[in-house]
């Protein structure tokens, strides 16, 4: 079988995203395509009465937790897939959205979960999923958790 396109899955350790990679693990295992994981981290700030306040830093503690995310992404790509899948992970900063958008770029498939840890429960998307469906330059697949 002749490997196909990339596939990019955005990761942020929530039950939509484990089922994300699952699936993006499975379809990559399927078509021989590289499977990249993303996993994004932000420092995050709060608006004070004086402006911004940045926030007491607990040692790059966000950069830390997105990369546990990407080490857990490995098992559970391996486990979903059938084939080996070779998984590229990628960890990177600044707001969610912007970085699955350019992560994606000459990527034949993103690939996301439904809503992520920021979300209402009974919202039906996210932020991030609604920002990539309307910037991503590939199709886009949204995987809701069974």
């Amino acid at each position: 079988m002749q490997p196909h396109g990339r596939i990019v899955v955005g990761v942020d350790g929530s039950a939509p995203a484990r089922a994300a990679v699952r699936w993006a693990a499975r379809l990559a295992g399927l078509t021989g395509g590289p499977l990249e994981a993303v996993a994004v981290w932000d420092f995050p700030c709060l608006y004070g009465e004086h402006g911004l306040v940045p926030p007491v830093l607990d040692g790059f503690g966000a950069e830390r937790r997105a990369a546990a995310v990407l080490a857990e992404t490995a098992g559970l790509a391996t486990a979903a897939a059938d084939l080996a899948v070779p998984l590229r992970r990628h960890l990177k900063a600044g707001r969610p959205g912007p970085a699955l958008v350019a992560a994606a770029t000459g990527a034949d498939l993103l690939v996301l979960g439904n809503r992520g840890h920021s979300t209402p429960p009974d919202a039906p998307l996210g932020t991030v999923a609604q920002y990539c469906l309307h910037h991503a330059p590939c199709p886009v697949v949204i995987v809701r958790e069974p």
